[in-house]
């Protein structure tokens, strides 16, 4: 059956996602946070909400007046949808337990607000990164959500560029839709995403290529010979939801090393970006690791916790954890007779 042009409603009916209510309306709860937040990126320019407040995250990040505007918006709209227990957000340093006076549901959330903010003066393409676990009772606490990746029942992230794009997977594929603003419904533009094992596109900030470790090095000196089995093209938005969008579609990896300067545990977040991602990345048949570990298999330690990333198709992953392995191995010792 050709489904393409069903709104996410009618597509999660079909999907049988509506037998879990309580997924169902938060998929489109947070379908609906993304059409809010869509339409004040769309028109940021006019109502003077571009540029940074003057304040720091607890990242230490400068933080955007949009950021402030999609983070107070995912909260009005996940915390009375009667969905969630509890939430977290990259832009607040303390999650938020809902009382029990509040209505109340069995999942938790996390969500990055608004991913690569700071290209939104430019008008490059942004997003919205979440990500749900089962609380183990209404009354969450941390450990619901300091939960490994791979206890994940369902991620996603819109997208805020030439169109305005809904992905999710809940376990059976992954689905994106398109914003028809006509009517103001997501519609299904394809079903059942399959990432390529192998792509020819690598997208990494190589500003960076000095302070990274000699396996990554020589992966990335690899990909750029052109003597070399197949040359890789080069694409880097700096938008980490943006860049991950390609190489679903296209294959290839995406990677942001550990930077002994400037981020020795890594830069991207566990819970808000590389987990979700690595969900959606695993269920369309790619990898995502640390450099050493698998993502999902990571238990979180803490809510802002940092990590290496490299996502994407499964055979790019794997060839670039083989080259860090191999750069890591002690150089055998020669023996004289």
């Amino acid at each position: 059956m050709n489904r393409k042009g069903m709104t996410l409603s009618q597509h999660l009916t079909e999907s049988r996602l509506c037998g879990d209510g309580d997924m169902a309306g938060l998929l489109t709860t947070l379908a609906s946070a993304a059409k809010r937040i869509s339409r004040e990126v769309n028109r940021a320019g006019l109502v003077d909400i571009l540029g940074f407040t003057g304040e720091h995250n607890v990242q230490g990040e400068a933080v955007c007046k949009l950021d402030v505007l999609a983070h107070d918006m995912m909260i009005d709209a996940l915390r009375p949808s009667g969905h969630v227990c509890a939430l977290a957000s990259e832009e607040a340093e303390h999650p938020l337990f809902l009382a029990p006076h509040e209505p109340r549901g069995p999942y938790v959330v996390l969500f990055d607000p608004l991913d690569g903010s700071s290209n939104i003066d430019a008008g490059i393409t942004i997003g919205t990164i979440f990500s749900i676990y089962r609380a183990q009772s209404a009354d969450a606490t941390l450990s619901d959500l300091l939960q490994s990746g791979s206890r994940q029942v369902a991620a996603g992230y819109a997208l805020y560029g030439s169109s305005t794009l809904f992905v999710y997977t809940a376990g059976a594929g992954v689905h994106s839709y398109t914003l028809d603003a006509g009517v103001g419904e997501f519609r299904l533009t394809h079903e059942n995403l399959r990432m390529p094992e192998r792509g020819t596109i690598y997208s990494a900030n190589e500003a960076n290529y000095p302070r990274w470790c000699a396996g990554v090095q020589r992966y990335i000196d690899a990909l750029k010979d052109p003597d070399g089995p197949c040359t890789y093209s080069a694409r880097y938005v700096g938008s980490l939801v943006a860049d991950f969008h390609r190489t679903l579609l296209y294959g290839g990896l995406f990677l942001y090393p550990a930077d002994p300067r400037d981020a020795p545990n890594g830069k991207l977040r566990l819970l808000y970006e590389a987990a979700p991602l690595a969900r959606i990345a695993e269920a369309a048949g790619g990898r995502a690791s640390t450099g050493s570990e698998d993502v999902l298999s990571l238990q979180p330690t803490a809510l802002h916790q940092r990590v290496p990333l490299f996502i994407g198709s499964a055979e790019d992953v794997s060839a670039v954890e083989a080259s860090i392995r191999q750069c890591a191995e002690p150089e055998p010792v020669a023996t004289g007779r």
